[in-house]
């Protein structure tokens, strides 16, 4: 099991998995209001992901 950002929680983490999610790098290529209609996939989920997505591009960079 792969660490999520914190503000991920639980179910939100189960939903990701129930769709094949288990890294956070496989979701650089997925639109975000694909992830939003998941089963458990809240608003708070959802920015946290963003925003690690983001900070990981920055550091790519």
């Amino acid at each position: 099991m792969t660490e999520w950002p914190k503000g991920v929680a639980k179910p939100a983490i189960r939903a990701l998995n129930a769709a094949g999610y288990t890294q956070l790098e496989q979701l650089e290529k997925v639109n975000l209001s694909t992830l939003k209609h998941l089963h458990g996939m809240g608003p708070k989920a959802l920015l946290a992901i963003e925003a690690a997505l983001k900070e990981s591009r920055m550091q790519d960079e």
